[in-house]
């Protein structure tokens, strides 16, 4: 099974193209090349398939099997794959995903993308679309929950999949291998959450950790990214219609959140490609 290696700041999947291959048991699949000592290693696999209504389609699997409704880390180097493989050699490519069509502005140079603005779509608040389990009906905008007798503060929003967003003085003193976990299978959230934790550096930067539902801690997450600063903005730390740049472990995203849309550019790199024998 032929695969490229390829990440976004450092939030690194297993791409195959399902263009030339027809993947069964993709859940299974991850699992075993995600493993970074059995396997080739990464947060997950991204299948690129043909579709009719974009130039291709994503499935993003997390290293747990699950699949995921959206990535942007992901969807930014799928648009790479396409464009620099002559998929569909387009500098504004659409992308389906679980989450809908996506539209991606390419920046090229030498024939290769190297960077990508994607239009994300609006940030949804309202509660049950999130989801969580909870009877308000207004955004929850630093909402008060419990675990193991602390009260945290929580901001939740939907990029196409769940996150949980928190602010803190210094987020390199987290434990997240303990604490992330706590909010992944929290019972407000059916579907599991994404969890962000921030530090607050200015009005337009800030820095971020994240635990992600089926991965654990990771370098760097795009829809956690754009999550992080629509509660920033919701929570008055940052403006709208403004360039926020969000630092990760693997590197630096910058979101624009605004009334109709958030859009995040980003890099998107090939590390290598190789042969995969199960």
């Amino acid at each position: 099974m032929p695969f490229t290696k390829m990440h976004g700041c450092g939030n690194d999947y297993i791409y195959i193209n399902c263009f030339e291959q027809y993947i069964q048991h993709p859940e299974k699949l991850s699992k075993i090349i995600s493993d970074r000592h059995f396997g080739v290693g990464g947060d997950g696999i991204v299948l690129i398939c043909p579709v009719e209504n974009a130039d291709a389609k994503m499935r993003m699997f997390n290293i747990d099997g699950s699949e995921g409704k959206m990535c942007g880390n992901a969807i930014r180097c799928v648009a790479k794959y396409v464009y620099d493989n002559n998929i569909a050699k387009k500098e504004v490519l659409k992308i389906d995903t679980l989450s809908g069509v996506k539209t991606i502005e390419l920046k090229v140079k030498d024939d290769q993308m190297y960077e990508a603005t994607v239009d994300m779509g609006g940030a949804i608040l309202n509660p049950s679309s999130v989801p969580v389990l909870i009877e308000e009906e207004e955004a929850l905008i630093d909402f008060p929950i419990e675990i193991d007798g602390a009260t945290y503060n929580i901001t939740t929003v939907s990029m196409g999949n769940p996150h949980c967003v928190l602010f803190y003085d210094d987020i390199t003193s987290i434990n997240l291998p303990i604490i992330g976990p706590k909010f992944e299978h929290h019972p407000l959230f059916p579907e599991s959450v994404n969890t962000e934790f921030i530090q607050v550096e200015n009005r337009t930067t800030i820095h971020m950790r994240v635990w992600e539902r089926g991965s654990g801690e990771t370098l760097a997450c795009g829809t956690g990214a754009c999550a992080a600063v629509v509660a920033s903005v919701l929570n008055g730390y940052c403006d709208k219609d403004t360039d926020i740049t969000v630092k990760l472990l693997g590197g630096e995203l910058v979101i624009r959140y605004t009334d109709n849309s958030v859009f995040m550019t980003g890099p998107a790199k090939k590390v290598f490609e190789g042969i995969f024998q199960w």
